[in-house]
C-alpha cells in the first residue's frame, strides 16, 4: 500500500495533470497541548512556486479549531470553508463536524475530486480527515500528511520519548523533514491549541 502522499501523487500523474507536491503538516498533542505545523514550500514538478505559503490556520468560532492542509491548494481552501460551515452547524464540536465533513467529501460528485487532505485539532481531538471518507485518531498523538509527511512522523516518534513540549517535536520533525524532503521547506508555520 503506498503512504497517502504518493497515493495522491500517483492520482494527479494517472489524469495528466501537472504535479503539485503541497507540503508538509504534522500535528502533535502531548499533555495538555496540541501543536499543527506545516512548511511554505508549494512546487510545481521541479520548480519552487511558493516558498512562503500558509497552509496551517484558525478556523471556526474562536478561532479554537487549527487546520493544515496538504494537496491542492484550492481544494484546500475549499475543505476549510466546508469545514468552517460544519464547526458552525455543530456548535463547533470538531469531532461530529469532521465526520459530517467527510461523509460529505466521500458522497458528493463535486467534493470526491478534491485532492487534498487535512490535519484539525482542537483542545480534545487530533484528527487527519481523508477525502475516503476516513477521520482517523493517530496512535500516540503524532500525525503528519503530505510530501515529507513520513519523514516528519518518524522524526517525531523519535523524539516523543525524550521530549515533552510538543512544539519542540513539530519543530525539529519539520526541520528533518526539511533536510530531507526536496518539496518541504524550513519556512514554518506552527499553531497551539
Amino acid at each position: 500500500m503506498l503512504p497517502i502522499s504518493a497515493a495522491m501523487d500517483n492520482s494527479r500523474a494517472s489524469h495528466g495533470l501537472v504535479q503539485w507536491h503541497g507540503t508538509t503538516i504534522i500535528g502533535v498533542r502531548k499533555g495538555d497541548r496540541t501543536v499543527v505545523a506545516g512548511d511554505g514550500q508549494v512546487s510545481m514538478g521541479n520548480t519552487v512556486m511558493k516558498p512562503n505559503a500558509r497552509k496551517v490556520r484558525r478556523i471556526g468560532e474562536g478561532d479554537k479549531v487549527v487546520a493544515g492542509f496538504a494537496g491542492a491548494t484550492a481544494d484546500a481552501f475549499t475543505l476549510f470553508e466546508r469545514l468552517e460551515k460544519k464547526l458552525e452547524q455543530y456548535n463547533g464540536q470538531l469531532l461530529r463536524a469532521a465526520v459530517e465533513l467527510t461523509k460529505d467529501w466521500r458522497t458528493d460528485k463535486y467534493l470526491r475530486n478534491l485532492e487534498a487532505l487535512m490535519i484539525v485539532a482542537d483542545k480534545d481531538n487530533l484528527l487527519v480527515l481523508t477525502g475516503n471518507g476516513d477521520v482517523l485518531e493517530p496512535d500516540g498523538g503524532i500525525a503528519a500528511i503530505g510530501s515529507g509527511g513520513n519523514y516528519a512522523l518518524a522524526a517525531a516518534k523519535a523524539l516523543s520519548d525524550y521530549e515533552d513540549d510538543p512544539e519542540k517535536i513539530a519543530r525539529r520533525a519539520m526541520e528533518v523533514a526539511a533536510d530531507v524532503c526536496v518539496f518541504t521547506n524550513g519556512n514554518v508555520t506552527l499553531e497551539t491549541v
